[in-house]
């Protein structure tokens, strides 16, 4: 039996004072046995020095480059023997910007404890401002329901289930939810199910590989969960702060997600309508891989 309740990834990347805050914030954790991961993607700030010096008892990956979100996780989580040997019973995601409030973990693998069908779990993230961060709990971008963002439905009926799904805006925000995707900002993963499904698929290098894995937890026969009555901060965005490539890279993962699970059984014109919509959102770079008709390569 794994020797620990959960086992904590924290990737980070040029965000050393965010880092600290948020090691801070786990080592006040009590109620359960864990172990933190740093995993520095290449950061030239210092943090892995800082790491080093000021939390001794974080275990700490230095990767040599920046090889993106879902290669960084794979790292730490391949670091305590993950996905067919590790050292707990649950795994987390977590981001360095965010500030995790005393008893949040074990508040988490309690009702996971309790819910045995249940393969993820996400907490409600709340922005500096008090404002839910919109990304905690949303449905998968299929084909409609891009095409009710990209049309404006969704913002003209938010109430809608059908039409404000990908953002679950029809429910309140403190409403206890079976959503399919938690954001990988903070979401807490079953032991088991990450054994039957693997890692993240790296060909994602940020954004949608959090939506991936859900997706094909969900297959392995797992609910997602969004659990409102465990909160979390989250700063958001400290790495990429919008960034050319950071829109870039959220346009590309919507396509290799589209390619990946919707774009065989997507009818002929529907399909047309989503590939141009996501060559005009991604630029001349996405619509040259897109007209080449091959999957997007990572990086």
């Amino acid at each position: 039996m794994p020797s620990l309740d959960l086992y904590v990834v924290v990737l980070n990347y040029n965000t050393r004072e965010l880092l600290r805050a948020c090691l801070d914030s786990l080592r006040r954790q009590t109620g359960l046995a864990f172990e933190t991961c740093v995993v520095d993607n290449a950061s030239s700030d210092e943090s892995a020095d800082m790491v080093a010096g000021l939390f001794p008892e974080v275990r700490l990956v230095r990767s040599p480059s920046n090889a993106g979100f879902s290669a960084g996780n794979n790292l730490g989580l391949a670091a305590a023997g993950w996905p067919k040997n590790g050292n707990a019973r649950y795994a987390m995601l977590l981001n360095p910007d965010t500030v995790v409030p005393d008893g949040a973990l074990a508040a988490m693998v309690t009702y996971a404890d309790a819910h045995p069908d249940v393969g993820v779990v996400g907490p409600r993230l709340l922005l500096l401002d008090g404002t839910l961060d919109k990304a905690c709990r949303r449905g998968f971008p299929t084909p409609e329901a891009a095409f009710y963002r990209f049309s404006g439905l969704s913002k003209l009926f938010p109430r809608s289930p059908r039409f404000g799904r990908y953002n679950m805006t029809f429910a309140p925000e403190d409403q206890e939810l079976e959503v399919d995707s938690v954001v990988g900002a903070c979401m807490l993963v079953r032991a088991e199910a990450l054994q039957k499904v693997g890692l993240m698929d790296e060909r994602f290098f940020m954004y949608g590989e959090d939506l991936d894995w859900c997706l094909r937890i969900k297959q392995a026969g797992y609910r997602v969960m969004y659990v409102p009555s465990v909160i979390v901060h989250h700063v958001k965005r400290a790495a990429s702060r919008r960034s050319p490539k950071a829109h870039y890279e959220f346009q590309r993962a919507m396509w290799l997600f589209y390619q990946k699970h919707y774009a065989a059984t997507t009818n002929w014109a529907l399909d047309k309508l989503v590939r141009l919509g996501l060559m005009v959102r991604g630029g001349r770079r996405l619509a040259s891989e897109i007209m080449g008709g091959g999957a997007p390569t990572a990086g």
